[in-house]
C-alpha cells in the first residue's frame, strides 16, 4: 500500500503549514480493489481526537478536484472546525451504491464501513457517530443519502447539495448518467431507491438532514422540491433551502462551505 504526505505548505500560507493533505490508496475487501483517497487534516495535536466528515464528488468528479475547485475553502474550514475531511473517489460513475450487476463497484459498503473503519483505525478520530456526517453533491449528494441510510449505526448527519435524489425525474439520463449500468434497468430498480421509502427509512434514523439546491438548477430543482414536500409531509426532520443558482461549481462552491458550517452547528449541540 502506498501513502504519500503532501504538507499543505506547498499550498497554502504558512499559518496552516502543520495540516496536511494525505492521499492514500486504500483497499476494500469487497471490491478487492484499491480506491484512491483524500484525507485532509487540521493541525494534529498529541492527545486529542477529530471530528470527520466524509465528502462525496459529482458524477465525473475526482477527489482532487473537490478540494481544488469544487470546495476551495475546504483547507481552511478543516483547521477552523478542527474536522478531519474524507474525500473517496467515487469513480466516474459509480452513484456510490453496492451494484447488483458490477462487483467492482461496491462503494456503498466500501465508504460506509470499510473506510470508515480504516479511517478510525489510522487517525484521531472521534469513533461516534455523533461527531461523524456525510455529504455530497449531484450524484454525491445521491451518495451521501444512500449511504447515510445503508449505514445509520456510523452517521448522524446527512448532507445533499444539488442531489440527483429521484430517479423518477431522470427519464433518458437515467442510462446517459449510466444509472443503469451501476443499478440495472428502471423497470428492476429495488424499491428502496424510491423518494418515498427512502423517507419512510429516514422518520426513524435518528439522523439530521440538510438539503439545498440552485433555483436555476433545471436539472435537480423539481426533484428536490419535491423531496422536502414528501418530508414535510411525513414529518421528518430536516433542513432545506434554496438560493440563485444553476448545477455548476459556482453555485455548489458556496452551498457546501455553508453546509460544513451547518455541520459544524450540529456537532457543537
Amino acid at each position: 500500500m502506498k501513502t504519500t504526505f503532501i504538507i499543505i505548505l506547498t499550498f497554502i500560507s504558512l499559518s496552516f503549514s502543520a495540516q496536511k493533505i494525505v492521499s492514500q490508496k486504500i483497499y476494500s475487501p469487497k471490491m478487492k480493489k484499491d480506491i484512491e483517497t483524500i484525507i485532509i487534516t487540521p493541525e494534529i495535536k498529541k492527545g486529542k481526537h477529530y471530528k470527520t466528515v466524509y465528502i462525496l464528488h459529482g458524477y465525473s468528479g475526482n477527489p482532487a478536484r473537490t478540494y481544488k475547485q469544487d470546495i476551495p475553502d475546504l483547507i481552511k474550514k478543516s483547521e477552523q472546525f478542527q474536522t478531519i475531511y474524507i474525500l473517496p473517489d467515487g469513480s466516474f460513475n459509480s452513484w456510490y451504491v453496492d451494484s447488483p450487476v458490477n462487483e467492482k463497484h461496491q462503494y456503498s459498503t466500501f465508504i460506509g464501513k470499510e473506510l470508515v473503519d480504516y479511517i478510525d483505525s489510522h487517525f484521531p478520530t472521534i469513533k461516534d457517530r455523533k461527531s461523524r456526517g456525510i455529504l455530497g453533491w449531484s450524484m454525491g449528494g445521491f451518495g451521501a443519502l444512500n449511504i447515510g441510510l445503508n449505514f445509520i449505526q456510523n452517521f448522524s448527519i446527512v448532507g445533499s447539495t444539488c442531489g440527483a435524489l429521484d430517479f423518477t425525474y431522470f427519464g433518458e439520463n437515467y442510462k446517459s448518467y449510466q444509472v443503469e449500468d451501476a443499478l440495472g434497468k428502471f423497470e428492476n430498480l429495488s424499491p428502496e431507491y424510491f423518494v418515498n421509502n427512502r423517507a419512510d427509512k429516514m422518520k426513524s434514523a435518528g439522523q439530521y438532514y440538510i438539503f439545498d439546491c440552485g433555483t436555476e438548477d433545471d436539472q435537480m430543482i423539481e426533484m428536490n422540491q419535491n423531496f422536502h414536500k414528501i418530508l414535510t409531509d411525513k414529518k421528518v426532520e430536516h433542513y432545506y433551502t434554496e438560493s440563485s443558482g444553476e448545477h455548476d461549481t459556482e453555485y455548489w462552491g458556496k452551498a457546501l462551505s455553508h453546509q460544513l458550517a451547518l455541520f459544524e452547528n450540529y456537532f457543537q449541540k
